[in-house]
């Protein structure tokens, strides 16, 4: 019996037995309301009683066919259902009223006509008897079904307000085959005390043993607001005990706001990577840009694409997105044409291309600029730098000047922490550019702000993407030193800064963000092969590869003589930079306009002399900078 209930618990009950059911529960209460109204004494006229039968079960199957409280699945009643079963008990007994007032004034059918106190007692037991019987058979089918399967033994990771969301809907889950044994969390204040009377435990306590001795099947780790790398940190430790890892999505990714047991999954890389903490909610952000028209250079890109969407939620007048990406381009207009959004302009343009870019500026009359367009890889400039100058040096140039001519109101430029002491090429190309902007901020109306930050995860071309195909290649996994260090931030947290930082700006400021602390790229890569249930070494090795050229064993976010003031926000610092001759930086960097006059020797070399502190590393490059030191060393006298 109960394993023929198993197999079949996914197919229903027929409503029209739920009706039956309902009708039949209707009857008794009237008999049990009769009953009441009698004292317990069975001397209140048992035929008029049967007579009026009929009338009750007519009545009820009209009143619960109009409202459909039958309709209900049973064994997942909630809320609405008892609703429904009201709203279905008082038409019923508005019915009987109504036919009693009838049969009374008209002297018909006088034994048809129901004392008005049995109507009364009769709703209040339908109502009672209705919905408590639902509810005693969704308990009894639960206990029946977790009963016959082996309970899990399960662990919340969390004992906060998501761990005790996810205690309740394990607890109420229809199929409840979870047996909570207990929490784990990392706050002092809570180890050892207890929540329904389930204990909090210190996650350094849980080893091998605690998981064999209290057979663990899973640890469900239901944390937010917590640092994507932190997580990490967690579900990377767990995942090397004998016990599931499962994961509660972000509160955003609840069904109607309620969190549901087939969201709790298995731990996937993505899931670590995606979640956003920062949170900005400041007014003022959204009153800068509304009735505004915002153009987005580098728009397809990871970070351009970002701060796309999110703008495309303020007010703004419209939103221009260009990039010279066709196909990538091309998808952020198609999923902004999904999004509703109708208030934007999708233009593929060079910014290198000067002519094309004053027409675009004289047919938008844009007011503020994010400017995200680049090329980024390190290894790629460093064979390729007139390319690099080109985009991030001579196409930024070309926006900033546009931006002056055409009195735009605020420019706000997406820079990086391989600016800071740059060692190779991409990076000294993006610190001109930071230099430009301080050059030219005040010669007109237009405010030049830069953002600077590190790497973030799983953008175009970083380290995560590449660990994941390899992966799935089978490894291994290529670091290039067992030493090297990066900083890392999410793609939804590193546009909300700078959303942020663009806001608070008046002009000539260059924003650094709190990045943490830095992570080794050996360590990251040991994790992301523990999270996709191999080991390492026995499955997936990693092989050092070595520096690349103008790589960096750590990336800065300050150079050696800047400093920081703080924001009101605590997240965004502004560097305190080295005063420098604007007049000396604006003819050097306009040197670069006329790259075809110089061989790649001669464009590196006017970018060490815009930028003094860049000294390359592991690149043909360093000759130049020996020639430096030699000069130095004649001049002296040394």
């Amino acid at each position: 019996m109960i394993k023929t209930l198993v197999k079949n618990r996914t197919s229903y009950t027929s409503r029209w037995i739920v009706l039956l059911i309902d009708i039949s529960l209707s009857l008794q209460a009237f008999l049990f309301a009769y009953l009441i109204r009698f004292n317990l004494s069975l001397s209140f006229g048992s035929h008029e009683f049967l007579q009026q039968l009929p009338l009750v079960a007519i009545a009820s199957l009209v009143s619960f066919l109009l409202i459909g409280s039958y309709k209900g699945i049973v064994r997942h009643t909630g809320a609405k259902d008892a609703i429904q079963v009201f709203w279905a008990s008082t038409l019923l007994a508005a019915i009987l009223l109504v036919s009693t007032l009838i049969f009374r004034n008209y002297n018909l059918y006088e034994y048809l006509s129901i004392p008005l106190g049995i109507i009364l007692i009769h709703y209040l037991l339908n109502i009672v008897l209705l919905i408590s019987s639902r509810f005693i058979f969704k308990h009894l089918f639960n206990r029946i079904i977790s009963s016959y399967k082996a309970p899990l033994n399960v662990m919340i990771y969390g004992a906060g307000d998501s761990g005790l969301l996810t205690y309740n809907t394990l607890s109420n889950s229809p199929n409840n085959r979870y047996k909570i044994v207990g929490f784990l969390d990392d706050s002092k204040l809570k180890i050892g005390k207890q929540f329904n009377r389930v204990k909090i435990y210190d996650p350094k306590v849980i080893d091998e043993k605690f998981i064999e001795k209290s057979k663990i099947s899973e640890i469900i780790v239901s944390i937010q607001d917590i640092k994507p790398l932190d997580l990490f940190e967690k579900v990377d430790r767990l995942t090397q005990l004998p016990v599931k890892v499962k994961i509660v999505p972000p509160v955003q990714q609840w069904i109607d706001g309620d969190l549901n047991v087939s969201q709790i999954k298995e731990v996937k890389i993505d899931d670590l990577l995606e979640r956003a903490p920062i949170q900005i909610n400041n007014p003022i952000v959204q009153s800068e840009f509304k009735g505004k028209i915002i153009l987005i250079t580098g728009a397809a890109g990871s970070i351009g694409s970002e701060i796309a969407n999110q703008i495309s939620h303020y007010n703004c007048k419209h939103i221009v997105i260009l990039d010279q990406a066709e196909s990538a381009l091309y998808d952020l207009q198609q999923s902004f044409i999904r999004a509703g959004v109708k208030n934007f302009s999708a233009v593929l343009a060079d910014i290198r291309n000067e002519h094309r870019m004053k027409a675009i500026f004289e047919k938008y009359k844009i007011n503020i600029i994010f400017h995200a367009a680049a090329y980024k890889h390190v290894p790629l400039m460093e064979n390729f730098p007139y390319e690099a100058v080109k985009v991030n040096v001579v196409g930024t140039s070309i926006i900033m000047d546009l931006a002056v001519s055409f009195n735009v109101d605020k420019f706000i430029m997406v820079s990086t922490d391989k600016a800071v002491n740059p060692t190779n090429v991409m990076g000294a190309t993006k610190r001109v550019a930071e230099v430009y902007a301080n050059c030219l901020n005040g010669l007109g109306n237009t405010k030049f702000i830069t953002t600077r930050f590190g790497n973030v995860l799983g953008s175009n071309g970083s380290v995560i993407p590449l660990f994941k195909r390899q992966i799935a290649e089978g490894g291994p996994l290529t670091v290039t030193h067992k030493d090297i260090t990066r900083y890392f931030m999410t793609i939804p947290e590193a546009c909300q800064l700078v959303l942020e930082a663009g806001v608070m700006g008046n002009g000539g400021e260059i924003y650094v963000f709190d990045m943490g602390e830095s992570v080794k790229i050996v360590d990251l890569a040991k994790k992301m092969i523990h999270l996709s249930g191999l080991r390492y070494p026995e499955d997936i090795d990693i092989v050092f590869s070595g520096l690349r050229p103008g790589e960096k064993l750590y990336e800065e976010l300050l150079a050696t003589e800047e400093n920081t003031i703080p924001t009101y926000h605590d997240k965004i610092m502004i560097a305190k930079t080295q005063k420098r001759d604007h007049i000396k930086s604006m003819e050097e960097t306009n040197r670069l306009k006329n790259l075809e006059n110089y061989s790649v020797l001669e464009i590196v070399k006017i970018l060490k002399t815009i930028v003094p502190e860049y000294v390359s590393k592991n690149s043909e490059f360093e000759q130049l900078d020996k020639q430096v030191v030699k000069v130095k060393k004649l001049q002296t006298g040394a």
